[in-house]
């Protein structure tokens, strides 16, 4: 299993309801997914958890973005997220 080195990025102490922790948090769990999924090709209950952590996470951002550019461009560098695709009608 990969070793955490994201917890010096948001302090444990902070409010743990505020959408930064949680976008920390789900980016951890994927990341985890992720290393595991690698060796793991065919487990498709991980795959299936790791898609539902994905969409939780894209909503917290697009639902930060929204509310606050500044927060939500500092996250995305501190955690290293690409932007997501944004659709142009």
């Amino acid at each position: 299993m990969v070793k955490n080195s994201f917890n010096s990025v948001i302090p444990q102490e902070e409010n743990r309801g505020s959408v930064e922790f949680q976008v920390f948090n789900f980016t951890n769990k994927i990341r985890r997914l992720t290393s595991h999924l690698e060796l793991h090709r065919k487990d498709y209950l991980s795959q299936r958890g790791l898609r539902r952590i994905l969409g939780k996470r894209q909503r917290l951002l697009a639902y930060l973005s929204k509310k606050n550019r500044v927060r939500y461009k500092e996250l995305i560098g501190q955690l290293d997220i690409r932007e997501p695709k944004t659709r142009e009608f």
